[in-house]
C-alpha cells in the first residue's frame, strides 16, 4: 500500500547534490530510464513520454523546456540561437533517449550552459573595467524569466550591460548604507567590533559583484555528471506538475530529517559569506552550543573527519560543507574556524565535536495564552497555537514524532489554563503529512469524513477521523494565508464545511489540491542495478476534495473573513506554478455539520470590518501592496544614482514616519506566556513578549540602502493580522451563545469596534 504524503510547496525545488562517491553515468541512465517508467505508469496523469500534450508539444519537449529554464531560469545566458539548436537537435528524440537511459543530450546542454557562463564571467571582468557614471535615464529588468531569450550573443551583451550596470549600483548604495549605520553604531557608543569580518580584505563594489559571478562559475565547475542528471531527472518530474519531483539519496535524506525534526550533526545553521561557511544560529541543546566552543559569527575555514586530515572547505558549497559536517550519531568532526572575536584572522582554533541528535525545535508546534480585554474591560484568556508544518517521521526512523500528538499536548495544557477560545495559526505551514492533517482535524470534530481522494482511475475514497472524541469544542480559528497550503487546505477545508471554525486571513490559501507518495527508486529498478542509494521519486498520485465535493486545487481555500496582507497577491499560489492540474469536482459526502459558527460570521465580518476601516497598519498594509505590485508590474529599476537615492530617501521617510506614528498612539495590550514542548508539563509557564520580533533568517530580502544589521529595537515590531485575529475571536467568544440575528439587523447589531 503506498505511503501517502501532502507535500509543502517550498520543499526540493531545486536540485540537492549527491555524496562525494559519484555515480557512473551507466547508473544515472539506469537511474532515468527507472524514472521515465515510473511517471508514465503511476503519475496521476499516466501520460507517456511521446504523449502530445499541448499541440505539437509532447510531454518528453516539455521536460526538454523545463530543463533549459532550470539551467537558465533569469533567460540570461543560452540565447534564442542556443534554444532553438537545442530543439533542433533533441526535440523530437529526447523520449527515445531517456527510455534507453542515454543522458548525453542533457549533459551536452549543461557542456554549453557552462560555456556560455564563463564567455559571460569574461565579458563582465572587462566591462567593469570601464568608468560607471550612474546619471543616465536607462533602466534594468529585474526579472526575465517570461521574457523571450536574447535573440543572439548582441543582444545578450545589452541587457548585460545594463544588469552589471544596476548590481554595481545596488552594491555602491549598499555599501553607503553600512557605512552610515557604522557610524551612527560608532557614534552612539554601541558599536560592537567584528575583528574578524573587519580584517577580511575590502572590496569595491565592482570586486563584489565580479567575485559573485566568478564563484558562480565555480561552483558550476564543481558540479559532476551525477548532478546534471539529478538536475535533468528533476526538471523531468517537474515536467508532470509542479509538486513531482526527483530526489537523489542526499535531498531524500534532508526530505527525511525536514518531516522528522530531528537530524545528526553539530546543531549548527550556516550561511555563505564572502566564500566562507559562516555560523549563523546555534541549535539550543545541540552538540555546538553545549559545548561553548562556537559562537554565532564564526567562519569555518576547513573540516576533518575524527584523526583525519583537514580539508580546506572556502569557497565550497554550502551544501557540500554541509554533508562533511553531518555524520553518525557519536563520531566525531573537528573544525578549523576564524573565530567572530579573534583581532588575527590568520589564528585559527580547532574545534572538535561529538556528533549526536539535534531537534529542530524551532519547527515544532508552540503555544501561547495571551489574555486581552474587550471594549467592556472584561479579560478573556485566548490560546493560540502556531504550526509551522504538518510534520511526521516519514520514514519510520527515529524517535516517534506526530503533529497531532503534540498539538494536543499543548492544547491540554491551554484548557488547563483555562482558554475561552483557541487560534490556530497555519500562516507560512505549507503542507506534510495527509494522515497527521486528518488525525489533527479529529481533535476539533466528532467522527467523519475530512477528505476526499480520487486516483488516476476515477476511485474516489474518503479519509475519515474514526474517533468520536473531540478535544475541543470552544470557539476556534484559523488563520491562513496564499502561503497556506496542502495539509493546511485540507484541514481548514474540512473545519469550515462543518461549520466548526471561522478562516481569518488572505483572500484564498495556496490552491495545492494534489497528493504525493515518495516511491524510493530501488525498488523498481533492475536487480544487478540496484544500489541502493539511487534516491526517491515525488510522485503525484491522486487529487483531494473536500467533502462537500469541491476541490481545493488552483482555488484554496477561501477565508470567511479577509484580512490585507502583503501575501496576498494573485502571482502567489498554484497558479503561479508551471503545469498545475486543472481545477474539477466529485460528489458531496455525507456529514453532519456540527458547529454554529456560519450565523455569526456576519456579524463578526461586519466588526472586523469597521475596525480595518480605521486601523492606519491596515492602511499602510494596502499601500504596500500598492506599490509592490506597481514594482512588479514594472519589473524595472533606475540606474540613475540620484533616482536611486531620492527612492531610498523616500522609503526611510516612510519608514520614520509610520515609527513617529506608532509610538504616538495606543496600541491593543496583549500579556502572554509561552507554552512549548518542554514546558508544556511546568508548574509556571514563562511570560513572552508579542512586540518581540521574530528572529531574521538570513533568507529576508533587503531594499537598497537597508542595513540588514540593524537593531530590531530600533522599530516597534507589529503584526497587524494576529492582533486583529485575536479582535474578531474576542468578538466570538462575547457572540457566542446569542441567538442568531435576521440579515437585516446584522450590521446595526454588530459588536461595537
Amino acid at each position: 500500500m503506498l505511503r501517502l504524503a501532502l507535500l509543502g510547496v517550498a520543499l526540493c525545488t531545486s536540485p540537492v547534490h549527491a555524496a562525494p562517491d559519484e555515480k557512473s553515468a551507466a547508473d544515472m541512465g539506469e537511474i532515468a530510464r527507472t524514472v521515465a517508467r515510473m511517471l508514465e505508469s503511476a503519475h496521476y496523469n499516466r501520460q507517456r513520454l511521446n504523449d502530445e500534450i499541448t499541440p505539437g508539444v509532447t510531454q518528453a519537449r516539455q521536460a526538454l523546456d523545463r530543463y533549459l529554464e532550470t539551467l537558465d531560469y533569469n533567460r540570461l545566458f543560452f540565447t534564442q540561437a542556443d534554444i532553438d539548436e537545442f530543439v533542433r537537435l533533441h526535440g523530437e528524440g529526447i523520449q527515445d533517449d531517456i527510455m534507453l537511459g542515454n543522458l548525453e543530450p542533457a549533459y551536452k546542454i549543461y557542456d554549453r550552459f557552462l560555456q556560455r557562463v564563463a564567455e559571460r564571467v569574461g565579458k563582465i571582468k572587462v566591462a567593469l573595467e570601464q568608468d560607471l557614471d550612474f546619471d543616465s535615464n536607462r533602466v534594468a529588468q529585474i526579472n526575465r524569466d517570461k521574457l523571450p531569450w536574447p535573440a543572439d550573443e548582441a543582444e545578450a551583451d545589452k541587457i548585460w550591460s545594463t544588469r552589471i550596470e544596476a548590481e554595481v549600483l545596488q552594491a555602491t548604495l549598499a555599501e553607503k548604507a553600512l557605512e552610515e549605520a557604522a557610524a551612527k553604531k560608532k557614534k552612539s557608543g554601541d558599536a560592537a567590533p567584528d575583528n574578524a569580518a573587519s580584517a577580511l580584505p575590502k572590496r569595491t563594489p565592482k570586486e563584489q559583484v565580479l567575485r559573485r559571478y566568478e564563484r558562480l562559475l565555480k561552483s558550476l565547475r564543481e558540479e559532476t555528471r551525477e548532478d546534471h542528471a539529478n538536475t535533468f531527472l528533476t526538471a523531468l518530474t517537474q515536467s508532470y506538475d509542479p509538486h513531482s519531483d526527483y530526489m537523489s539519496q542526499r535531498a531524500l535524506d534532508n526530505f527525511n530529517i525536514i518531516m522528522g525534526l530531528s537530524l545528526v550533526g553539530i546543531g549548527a545553521e550556516l550561511r555563505n559569506e564572502d566564500g566562507y561557511a559562516k555560523i549563523q544560529r546555534l541549535v539550543p541543546g545541540g552538540p555546538a552550543e553545549r559545548g561553548g566552543k562556537l559562537a554565532v559569527n564564526d567562519r569555518i575555514v576547513a573540516v576533518a573527519q575524527g584523526s583525519g586530515e583537514f580539508e580546506d572547505v572556502v569557497d565550497m558549497k554550502l551544501d557540500r560543507v554541509v554533508e562533511r559536517i553531518r555524520g553518525k550519531k557519536g563520531t566525531t568532526v573537528r573544525l578549523q574556524v576564524i573565530p567572530a572575536a579573534s583581532s588575527d584572522p590568520s589564528k585559527l582554533e580547532v574545534v572538535t565535536i561529538v556528533r549526536d541528535e539535534v531537534k529542530l525545535k524551532d519547527e515544532e508546534a508552540k503555544a501561547q495564552v495571551i489574555e486581552a480585554a474587550d471594549p467592556d474591560g472584561k479579560q478573556s484568556k485566548i490560546g493560540w497555537i502556531t504550526l509551522p508544518s504538518f510534520y511526521a517521521n516519514m520514514d519510520r526512523r527515529g524517535a516517534p514524532k506526530s503533529t497531532t500528538q503534540d498539538v494536543a499536548a499543548l492544547l491540554k495544557r491551554l484548557k488547563r489554563e483555562g482558554i475561552e477560545g483557541l487560534v490556530i495559526d497555519l500562516r507560512r505551514d505549507s503542507g506534510g503529512s495527509l494522515d497527521e492533517a486528518v488525525r489533527l482535524t479529529g481533535l476539533f470534530i466528532p467522527k467523519g469524513p475530512v477528505v476526499q481522494a480520487k486516483d488516476t482511475n476515477g476511485n474516489i475514497n474518503a479519509l475519515n477521523d474514526p474517533d468520536p472524541s473531540v478535544l475541543w469544542d470552544g470557539p476556534l480559528i484559523v488563520l491562513t494565508n496564499r502561503l497556506s497550503a496542502s495539509a493546511s487546505e485540507i484541514f481548514a477545508a474540512a473545519l469550515q464545511d462543518y461549520g466548526r471554525a471561522v478562516i481569518v486571513g488572505d483572500e484564498q490559501t495556496f490552491g495545492k489540491g494534489t497528493v504525493q507518495t515518495l516511491l524510493e527508486v530501488d525498488r523498481f529498478m533492475p536487480l544487478f542495478a540496484s544500489s541502493g542509494k539511487s534516491g526517491a521519486v515525488k510522485l503525484t498520485i491522486q487529487k483531494f476534495y473536500r467533502i462537500k465535493g469541491g476541490s481545493t486545487q488552483l482555488r484554496g481555500v477561501n477565508s470567511d473573513i479577509v484580512l490585507p496582507s502583503l501575501t496576498d497577491q494573485a502571482d502567489v499560489g498554484e497558479g503561479a506554478l508551471k503545469n498545475p492540474l486543472d481545477y474539477d469536482e466529485v460528489p458531496a459526502r455525507s456529514f453532519t455539520a456540527i458547529g454554529s459558527v456560519g450565523s455569526l460570521i456576519p456579524r463578526l465580518r461586519a466588526a472586523s470590518a469597521a475596525r480595518l476601516a480605521v486601523d492606519p497598519e491596515f492602511s499602510y498594509i494596502q499601500e504596500d501592496r500598492e506599490r509592490l505590485r506597481k514594482r512588479l508590474d514594472e519589473n524595472a529599476v533606475s540606474l540613475n544614482k540620484q533616482i536611486r537615492i531620492e527612492e531610498i530617501e523616500q522609503d526611510k521617510a516612510r519608514r520614520e514616519a509610520r515609527l513617529a506614528e506608532r509610538k504616538a498612539r495606543d496600541r491593543h495590550e496583549f500579556a502572554a506566556v509561552e507554552v512549548t514542548l518542554d514546558s508544556v508539563n511546568a508548574r509556571e509557564l514563562q511570560k513572552v513578549s508579542l512586540d518581540k520580533p521574530p528572529k531574521r533568517t538570513g533568507l529576508e530580502e533587503f531594499e537598497d540602502g537597508d542595513d540588514p544589521s540593524a537593531p530590531a529595537e530600533e522599530e516597534i515590531f507589529v503584526d497587524p493580522v494576529r492582533d486583529e485575529t485575536l479582535l474578531i475571536m474576542q468578538d466570538y467568544i462575547r457572540l457566542k451563545g446569542q441567538p442568531p440575528v435576521t440579515a437585516s439587523a446584522q450590521s446595526a447589531d454588530a459588536p461595537t469596534p
